[in-house]
């Protein structure tokens, strides 16, 4: 009997209406550099070695809801991106404190790049970020 072969997800595609404007929003989120540039099509790769991103424009891109509605286009995906305080390492007073404060800054980031804060926020250790396509983006502590 064979093994089976190594299999690892290198990239996570996004379709879209605007590869480039949501490679800029993920590149300025995330401090990532596009990789591979084409008109449609924009390959983002994790220079730690993670899975990549990457966003294609596809024609007839209907945004999704958020949150869902019936008879309203659903998300098909969404990331979840941990946030940890700049110096997680050093010591802490608050860490708490710490961590919300990190966390409230990568949501200003994310608006900065071109994010929409969604509605409602139903958790204090969660945020959701919907990002230039629609997609709904959580960034979170726990």
């Amino acid at each position: 009997m064979s093994q089976a072969p190594s299999l690892t997800v290198r990239t996570v595609n996004h379709d879209c209406d605007d590869a480039h404007e949501m490679a800029r929003f993920y590149g300025g989120l995330l401090g990532w550099e596009p990789t591979a540039v084409e008109p449609d099509w924009v390959l983002m790769r994790d220079p730690q070695g993670g899975t990549g991103l990457s966003f294609q424009r596809t024609e007839g891109y209907e945004r999704p809801t958020w949150p869902e509605e019936p008879s309203r286009q659903q998300k098909m995906i969404h990331l979840d991106v941990k946030v940890s305080p700049a110096d997680a390492d050093g010591p802490a007073t608050d860490p708490g404190a710490a961590e919300q404060a990190a966390l409230e800054q990568a949501v200003r980031l994310a608006l900065s790049r071109g994010g929409t804060l969604a509605e409602p926020q139903a958790r204090s250790d969660l945020r959701v970020v919907l990002d230039p396509a629609g997609h709904p983006l959580c960034l979170f502590l726990v």
